[in-house]
């Protein structure tokens, strides 16, 4: 076997396998508020200073962004998921555990130092 040819066949299992992180066990849609929604749909900014968005990827604010990595866990009726966070304009990546809790047909999300962001409802579109 040529010498490249299994960590060609590595690289193709890791695309294969879908993104590292994605928590689509744990969101089903989009959710967010109505400029996280507007970002959703289209792909641009609405130019508003402040807006939440929830995906299977993660969770986009108009300043910050936290990426899931890896499986969440369900603790009754929430689910655990670890994230990486960065705010925008920085490089530094800080690891949190989130927590998602269902909320009257949406999400709350919770961070360790008790910041909540929420409730997000169902994107329409």
């Amino acid at each position: 076997m040529p010498p490249g040819r299994p960590f060609s066949i590595l690289l193709i299992g890791i695309a294969l396998a879908g993104p590292a992180g994605a928590a689509g066990d744990i969101v089903d849609g989009n959710y967010g508020d109505a400029e996280g929604c507007h970002y959703a749909a289209t792909g641009e900014s609405s130019g508003a200073d402040f807006f939440f968005l929830l995906n299977k990827e993660g969770v986009t604010t108009a300043a910050s962004y936290c990426e899931f990595k890896g499986e969440g866990k369900h603790v009754g009726s929430a689910t655990t998921v670890a994230a990486e966070c960065h705010e925008e304009g920085m490089e530094d990546v800080t690891p949190y555990e989130l927590t998602l809790m269902p909320d009257n047909g949406g999400y709350t999300i919770s961070f360790p130092d008790g910041t909540r962001w929420g409730p997000i409802m169902r994107c329409k579109t």
